[in-house]
């Protein structure tokens, strides 16, 4: 839909059919309503955020300034997941692919939306969502909550792996490895991030800048997450535009994974990576 019929759709209360065939007048409350939603998208305010939800994967999600708005694009790395989530044995497996279940980490959760989208279409695997960010943890558990599948995700405030690191964990209790790691992480260059349009400006900083070249996280996630993925696990992460040569590089200079494919987006634009975790150095 066009942001006209969204705005509309939602003060309406109708569907995008509805809105051409049924001539229905706006009330004085839904006047006052528009036009308060016209001056805030005026200001530079996302719609998403006045709207308070978004759609990703055919999801409905809450969306605020507690976390990114989710993109188009990073759908592309939940249906990578999903692709590649029954080529590999659970950890601990015989290598032979008999195991319906994964054990999944999201690196960033943000708004839940990559973890919700994997439970929803992954009922069989268990989900872990970190997020540095505890405000940003309280929209994703919401949002996990609105659809029905809280108890299929853990929620952790941790900055990648630095939790994980803890010794003193709960009784009985031990770190698993994964079979796969997913990330959408900050890759804006901090230079570039104020002249970003107006709209973004309004989303979380930490949930964009990616350092100096935008490439902090890459170098933190390659480094870090061979100790957390079970033998030739995957590690699967979003890139920004032109990035793909470069976390190529980082991923070949640490030895640790095998590059597996890039994928495209709708722009043919190299938008996810998937490396494989190198057994022999891994």
């Amino acid at each position: 839909m066009t942001e006209k019929e969204l705005i509309l759709t939602n003060l309406l209360e109708c569907s995008r059919h509805e809105l051409y065939f049924k001539n229905k007048p706006l009330s004085k409350e839904q006047e006052r309503e528009l036009s308060k939603i016209l001056k805030l998208r005026c200001a530079g305010v996302p719609l998403q955020y006045i709207l308070g939800f978004s759609e990703f994967m055919g999801i409905k999600f809450k969306v605020d300034k507690r976390a990114l708005i989710p993109r188009p694009e990073t759908e592309i790395l939940v249906e990578t997941a999903i692709k590649y989530v029954s080529s590999i044995p659970a950890c601990g497996g015989t290598g032979k692919y008999q195991v319906s279940s994964k054990n999944i980490l999201d690196i960033g959760t943000g708004s839940g939306c990559i973890a919700v989208s994997l439970a929803k279409f992954l009922p069989n695997s268990k989900i872990t969502a970190v997020d540095i960010s505890q405000k940003a943890l309280e929209i994703a558990r919401e949002n996990a909550g609105l659809n029905g599948i809280a108890d299929q995700i853990e929620f952790m405030q941790s900055d990648l792996f630095s939790k994980f690191e803890i010794p003193a964990l709960p009784v009985g209790r031990r770190i698993s490895n994964f079979d796969i790691i997913v990330s959408n992480p900050p890759y804006i260059c901090s230079d570039e991030i104020k002249k970003l349009p107006k709209e973004v400006q309004y989303e979380p900083k930490l949930a964009l800048d990616g350092g100096c070249d935008g490439l902090n996280y890459y170098r933190r996630l390659i480094k870090e997450s061979p100790s957390f993925l079970g033998e030739g696990g995957l590690l699967i992460m979003e890139l920004g535009i032109g990035q793909l040569e470069q976390v190529k590089n980082i991923s070949e200079q640490s030895k640790r994974f095998i590059f597996i494919e890039a994928i495209k987006d709708y722009n043919k634009i190299n938008r996810v990576i998937v490396l494989r975790r190198d057994r022999e150095n891994g």
